[in-house]
């Protein structure tokens, strides 16, 4: 960015970066510079990218080169625009009434379990009850059934309500284990039925022979090769997030197939960035924040299962996305989408509007394959760290930069 001041009629330019101060008193000294005006037209239009920032550093500037008057540091204050103003938390979406809108066999199967679980409780646990309900957080039941344990609240932790503290969740050790809570009924499911059905077919062709020994031995051998595929795609390995500011971090694992120029986004409130991530069954799935602030809203599309490589999925395929604030001052809207695939059919987000996460923390997944997105506003101080092609990590890969 180049700023234009007038000096008895010259013009001097100023590259108001880090060595602004330095730039600008060696330009005062060799032109024996001793008073200084600000333009009109600056002051009416100022240049693209003049903001706070560069504005802060320029008038720093002008006083360590003692060549200003009061005139010049009162128009220069006048250039900027009132600082960004916090958008306002919006209500939640009313399509999403638990944490897997696209719903789905296994959650319901989860959720009949759920009732025989809380009949067991209520006939033989009494007393767990009452402490339980004693430890309990919130003021109201979010759940169309009773809540005994947080347990019952794993689908509708998004609804906010009744909650326990994590030292009071006798089940908090599940948040530990190496695999995605929010998975572990269709990996014990999925996985282990099909492990135990592999382990059947073995048993046969031990007791049989020719072709329907090589058939029985060939479908367990590829039971249980899709068994593993399932625990390898639930896994949830541990991450380290950095700690400088400014930097985006991947909301997800696997291939930047796009990044697009959008002339204008209605949330960012103008030019933003679009970068696309296509996650292979193989990949991780689970999604986490690329910058640390607050969530504003939640939006919900049902929709189609086309392959995620499609150009169109982005458009006509089901999604969720998910409107954050930074909450670094600049109060930056930063969109992340989650978009199902031709084999991911669920979408997992236990976020509500309100929530605050940090940079790297956990909110979801997408269930087999699929594509997620992130929009940034398309700033000067905007820098890409990744092109079309790189593999990236959630919470570990850099995808941009802010300079402020």
């Amino acid at each position: 960015m180049v700023i234009r001041f007038w000096v008895f009629g010259m013009g001097v330019q100023l590259i108001p970066r880090i060595q602004a101060h330095r730039t600008f008193s060696r330009v005062v000294a060799r032109c024996g510079v001793v008073n200084l005006s600000i333009p009109g037209d600056f002051r009416k239009s100022p240049p693209n990218g003049w903001n706070h920032s560069s504005r802060r550093t320029t008038i720093s500037a002008l006083r360590t080169a003692n060549c200003f008057s009061a005139q010049s540091i009162a128009d220069l204050r006048m250039t900027v625009q009132p600082e960004p103003q916090s958008r306002s938390i919006q209500p939640m979406d009313r399509q999403l009434r638990d944490i897997q809108p696209g719903g789905g066999v296994v959650i319901r199967l989860e959720q009949a379990w759920g009732v025989v679980r809380r009949l067991w409780l209520k006939t033989f646990r009494r007393a767990y009850i009452r402490r339980m309900a004693s430890l309990r957080k919130g003021e109201f039941n979010p759940c169309p059934h009773d809540v005994y344990d947080p347990r019952d609240l794993k689908y509708y932790q998004n609804q906010g309500g009744w909650h326990w503290e994590t030292e009071d969740d006798p089940y908090r050790w599940r948040d530990n284990i190496p695999f995605a809570r929010v998975g572990l009924a269709e990996l014990l499911l999925t996985g282990g039925g099909l492990a135990l059905a592999g382990a059947a077919f073995f048993g046969r062709a031990c007791v049989t022979s020719g072709a329907r020994q090589l058939t029985a031995a060939g479908l367990g051998f590829a039971a249980l090769v899709t068994s593993g595929l399932i625990v390898w795609f639930f896994r949830d390995p541990p991450r380290s997030t950095s700690a400088l500011p400014g930097l985006v971090m991947s909301p997800a694992d696997g291939k930047v197939v796009d990044i697009e120029d959008l002339e204008y986004d209605e949330y960012i409130g103008g030019p933003a960035l679009k970068v696309g991530i296509f996650l292979s069954i193989f990949s991780v799935h689970i999604n986490r924040a690329p910058v640390s602030g607050r969530v504003i809203a939640l939006k919900y599309r049902p929709g189609k299962c086309l392959n995620a490589l499609r150009a169109e999925s982005a458009r006509e395929n089901e999604q969720l996305a998910v409107m954050m604030e930074t909450d670094d001052g600049c109060h930056r809207g930063i969109i992340v989408r989650q978009i199902t695939g031709a084999i991911a059919r669920r979408i997992v987000c236990w976020l509500k509007p309100g929530d605050e996460l940090k940079r790297g923390e956990k909110f979801g997944m997408i269930k087999l394959g699929s594509r997620t997105e992130l929009i940034l506003p398309k700033e000067d101080g905007l820098v890409l760290r990744i092109q079309t092609g790189d593999m990236v990590k959630a919470g570990t890969s850099i995808l941009a930069q802010f300079d402020s």
